[in-house]
C-alpha cells in the first residue's frame, strides 16, 4: 500500500512538473517570423485548390495553422508594406503607390521593427523593403538592427544596384553593397536562417518579405520545367509557379531549422502575401486558377486583394488547421502581434487596425462588425474619390463607388446589386467620406515623402527616375533606362539638414556601372540589356529658388553642379535638355561639400 501512495506522489508530481513547464513555456516570450511572397496571389497554392502547382510545404502548414479566410491587403505591394508595418491605411501612412516618391514612409514613422526593438527583441529583414531607399526611412533607420535587402520595388529594377538578376546578385547589407552567390529567394532564406541561428537566444523579429515571385519571372529550370508542358493552355506561365514552387521549398528547410533547433513551439510563424496574382491567371480570367475570385494585382475586385494568411503558434495554441472567417487585413497585423507578444504601443501611434488575438486564442468568437478601405491609386497625388476604392463590411463589396456585391452569394462578383440596396451603398460611401476627411489631416496624406541631405547618417543619396514625381507614367527597369526610354517626371523633394555647399551629380548611368551621358558603359558581366545612345545638349536644375544649366560635353559621365542650400526642405527639378524636348534624369547623386 505504501509502495502504490508512493507511486501515486511521483506520478502527480511528474505531471504538477509537467504542467508547470507547459504553463512556462507558454509564457515564455515567443519569436516572430513574418514570411510576405510579392504577386503570390490567392489562388497560387495547392492547399486553395490549385489543381497543378507543387506546394508540399505550404500545405502541410496549411493544415498546422489557423488560416484567416477573409483577410486583406492593397492591390499594389508597396501599400500594402507600408500598413503592415505601420498598422494605417496607406493614405494615413503616406506610401500609396509603388513609384514617384509615394512609396516610401514620412520620416519619424513608428514602424512594426521599432515596436519589436524598443520591446527587447533583436530585429532583421531579409528581402524586400520598398518604403524607401535613402535615409530616414531606410530598413535601418526604421527598426531593423539587421537588414539585408534590395533596393526599390524588385530585384533589376532601376534603383537596385544595375544589372541584378536574381542570380549572384548584389545586396544590401545594413546599406552598404556586398555580392551574393546563389538565387534571391535562396539567399533571402539562408542568410534569416544564420540571423537566427547568431540571435536564438533571445526574442528575434525576422521580417522575411520575398521579391519572387515577382517579375522578371527568373527561376531555376529544375523549378519550372514540371510544369513547362501545361504553359500556355492551363497556367500563364511556368517560371512563375516554379518560383512558388523554390519558395515552398526554402520555407520547407525554415520549419526543418526550427524544429532541429527546438524553436517551432515558440515561434509565431505568419504565411501571407502581399497583393493578387501577377501571374497565376491571365487578365481576362481564362487560364489559370484563381480560386473562384475575379481580378489579380492592381484590381479593387475580390482577386486583387484577397490573399491567404496563415498562422501558427503552438506554444500559444493557434494551431490545427482551423478557419476564422472575420474580416481582417493588412492594418491588424502590428496590433495583433503586440497583443500576442504583449508589446507596449505608443499611445500617439493611431492605428487604422483592430487586435484580433482575441480570436486566434479563443477569447473571443467574432470581431465587431467595421467597414475596411482599399483605396488605389498609382500617382504621387492621393486617391481622391469613392472612383478608387473597395469598400467593406461583413460580406458586402462596394466596387467604385458604384457596384455592390455580396460576395458569399457572388463570389466572383458579377451581380451589381447597388440599386436593390441604396441604403447600404448610402452607408458606405458615408464611412468613406468620414475616414477620408480625417485622412487629410494626417502627416502621411499632406507632406511628401523627403530624401534627406546633408546629415552624417547617409553622406550621399541616389535620386532616380523610377522616384521622381510628375504626370508622366513610369520608368521603372534597368533595361528602360538601357533602352533610352524617356519621361518627364523631373522631381524630387528634399529636406536640407545642414546649410552649406551641395554638389549635385547628373548622370545617364548608376555609379556602379559608369558610362558616358553620350554612350554606353563599358562591358560589364551585368549588362545584360540592349543599349541605346542618347545625346541631351544640356542639363538644367531648380532647386531652392536657384535655375542652373550646364552643356553636356563629349565624354562626360556627369553634369556637376554646386549649389548653397540652406537648411530646410526643398524640391530639386533636374533635366536633361534635347533640342526642344526635355525629359528626366536617370541618376542623380547628391553630396555636402563643406
Amino acid at each position: 500500500m505504501i509502495e502504490k501512495t508512493s507511486l501515486f506522489r511521483v506520478v502527480l508530481l511528474i505531471l504538477l512538473v509537467a504542467n508547470l513547464l507547459s504553463e512556462v513555456n507558454a509564457q515564455r516570450t515567443p519569436n516572430v517570423i513574418l514570411i510576405l511572397t510579392d504577386d503570390q496571389g490567392i489562388g497560387d497554392l495547392a492547399c486553395h485548390g490549385n489543381p497543378w502547382i507543387k506546394t508540399p510545404n505550404l500545405d502541410a502548414f496549411y493544415k498546422e495553422s489557423v488560416r484567416l479566410t477573409d483577410f486583406h491587403v492593397s492591390p499594389y505591394c508597396a501599400p500594402t508594406r507600408g500598413a503592415i508595418m505601420t498598422g494605417k491605411y496607406p493614405i494615413n501612412n503616406g506610401a500609396w503607390a509603388t513609384f514617384k516618391g509615394r512609396d516610401a514612409l514620412p520620416e519619424n514613422t513608428s514602424t512594426m521593427a521599432d515596436v519589436f526593438k524598443q520591446n527587447g527583441y533583436t530585429t532583421g529583414i531579409f528581402g524586400k523593403w520598398h518604403l524607401g531607399d535613402n535615409y530616414p526611412v531606410r530598413p535601418t533607420d526604421c527598426g531593423f538592427y539587421v537588414a539585408i535587402h534590395h533596393k526599390a520595388g524588385g530585384v533589376g529594377e532601376l534603383s537596385d544596384y544595375w544589372g541584378n538578376s536574381y542570380f549572384d546578385d548584389v545586396y544590401y547589407v545594413n546599406n552598404e553593397p556586398k555580392q551574393f552567390e546563389g538565387y534571391c529567394t535562396d539567399v533571402w532564406f539562408k542568410e534569416a536562417i544564420k540571423f537566427i541561428e547568431s540571435n536564438k537566444e533571445s526574442p528575434f523579429f525576422v521580417y522575411l518579405p520575398t521579391n519572387a515571385p515577382h517579375s522578371p519571372w527568373f527561376v531555376d529550370d529544375k523549378y519550372s520545367d514540371q510544369y513547362r508542358d501545361l504553359e500556355g493552355e492551363e497556367i500563364v506561365s511556368a517560371n512563375f509557379y516554379g518560383m512558388i514552387t523554390n519558395i515552398d521549398e526554402n520555407i520547407g528547410k525554415l520549419d526543418k531549422y526550427l524544429k532541429k533547433k527546438g524553436l517551432l513551439d515558440n515561434t509565431i510563424l505568419i504565411f501571407m502575401t502581399d497583393n493578387g496574382s501577377s501571374g497565376g491567371i491571365s487578365r481576362d480570367g481564362k487560364i489559370g486558377y484563381n480560386k473562384g475570385y475575379r481580378g489579380m494585382k492592381g484590381a479593387k475586385t475580390e482577386g486583387g486583394h484577397r490573399v491567404p494568411f496563415f498562422i501558427r503558434w503552438p506554444d500559444g495554441k493557434i494551431e490545427g488547421g482551423k478557419d476564422i472567417n472575420d474580416l481582417t487585413g493588412h492594418i491588424d497585423l502590428l496590433p495583433t502581434l503586440a497583443g500576442l507578444c504583449q508589446l507596449n504601443l505608443d499611445e500617439d501611434m493611431n492605428l487604422d487596425g483592430v487586435d484580433f488575438s482575441s480570436l486566434l486564442l479563443k477569447k473571443k468568437n467574432k470581431l465587431e462588425e467595421r467597414t475596411m478601405f482599399v483605396h488605389n491609386r498609382q500617382d504621387w497625388r492621393p486617391p481622391m474619390d469613392e472612383k478608387q476604392t473597395c469598400l467593406m463590411n461583413d460580406k458586402w463589396r462596394l466596387v467604385n463607388g458604384n457596384e455592390l456585391y455580396n460576395i458569399d452569394k457572388d463570389q466572383y462578383q458579377s451581380n451589381n446589386i447597388a440599386h436593390q440596396h441604396p441604403e447600404l451603398v448610402k452607408t458606405l460611401l458615408n464611412d468613406n467620406a468620414r475616414f477620408v476627411k480625417i485622412a487629410k489631416t494626417r502627416i502621411g496624406y499632406q507632406e511628401l515623402p523627403v530624401n534627406v541631405i546633408g546629415n552624417d547618417e547617409q553622406d550621399e543619396i541616389t535620386l532616380t527616375i523610377q522616384h521622381a514625381i510628375g504626370e508622366d507614367g513610369g520608368i521603372w527597369k534597368c533595361e528602360q533606362v538601357a533602352e533610352g526610354m524617356r519621361n518627364t517626371n523631373n522631381t524630387h523633394a528634399l529636406r536640407v539638414d545642414r546649410t552649406g555647399t551641395y554638389e549635385i551629380s547628373c548622370c545617364r548611368w548608376p555609379k556602379e556601372c559608369p558610362g558616358p551621358i553620350w554612350g554606353v558603359p563599358e562591358e560589364n558581366p551585368k549588362n545584360l540589356y540592349n543599349y541605346t545612345v542618347i545625346k541631351p545638349e544640356k542639363v538644367r536644375i531648380s532647386i531652392a529658388n536657384q535655375m542652373l544649366e550646364k552643356e553636356i560635353e563629349a565624354k562626360e559621365e556627369a553634369v556637376i553642379f554646386k549649389v548653397r542650400l540652406e537648411k530646410g526642405k526643398t524640391l530639386l527639378v533636374n533635366d536633361f535638355i534635347e533640342g526642344g524636348e526635355k525629359y528626366g534624369v536617370y541618376y542623380t547623386y547628391i553630396k555636402r561639400v563643406d
